[in-house]
């Protein structure tokens, strides 16, 4: 069976639950707390495993181990393609990857924990805040106005595609951190298409039981 080593409320780690939802595949989650005695992710038996101290990370039914989220996705859509994750033409594979990338690429490194942990030795709430904002609506902005009004991101695209997955987990941090979102109709309309399928479901934050710290 796939082992995935997730944090419940890791935006990377999200993608990835959406994904083996989508694709209808069973796996073993391994729960590793990023908060919680200074970081699991941190431990020396995490670390061999995975030298970066990142999750999410898969570790494959033949025991091989691969991290990134998208990397992991690509892996999943290989390997098992019955449920497809991505569109079957190049123009709209390559259309995904560079929605996807906007997000995980442009968006999500200047906002997850250990930047906004370092930011706050320097600054306080409020400029942290600022900074968090800022480049979510600067790739909100851009990715509202490539959409064309399709259910998914895709026009002609009729199910869930690897950019809606890096979509909804984006939203979800956003609306972490209150970050006021009524600017991206396209956005939001297809994060609530997206939240009402049974995958994505499974997969929110807050469905991980036994997971959720207090």
């Amino acid at each position: 069976m796939l082992k995935l080593y997730t944090y419940w409320r890791s935006t990377a780690a999200y993608r990835v639950r959406i994904a083996l939802n989508l694709k209808g595949l069973d796996y073993e989650s391994v729960p590793v707390h990023l908060v919680k005695d200074g970081g699991e992710q941190h431990k020396a038996e995490y670390r061999a495993l995975n030298p970066q101290g990142l999750v999410p990370a898969l570790v494959t039914e033949g025991g091989e181990v691969i991290n990134q989220s998208m990397a992991i996705m690509e892996y999943l859509e290989s390997t098992y393609p019955e449920i497809a994750i991505m569109p079957t033409d190049t123009l709209g594979q390559a259309r995904c990857r560079s929605m996807a990338q906007m997000i995980v690429s442009d968006i999500h490194p200047l906002n997850n924990l250990r930047v906004l942990q370092l930011l706050k030795k320097s600054w306080n709430q409020t400029q942290v805040d600022v900074w968090y904002a800022h480049w979510i609506h600067e790739g909100f902005k851009a990715l509202e106005q490539m959409l064309k009004g399709s259910q998914f991101s895709f026009m002609n695209q009729m199910f869930p595609c690897v950019s809606d997955i890096c979509l909804v987990a984006q939203i979800y941090n956003a609306n972490r951190f209150n970050v006021p979102l009524g600017d991206y109709p396209r956005l939001l309309e297809i994060n609530q298409r997206c939240l009402e399928l049974p995958a994505f479901k499974a997969a929110a934050p807050e469905a991980q039981l036994g997971e959720v710290d207090a």
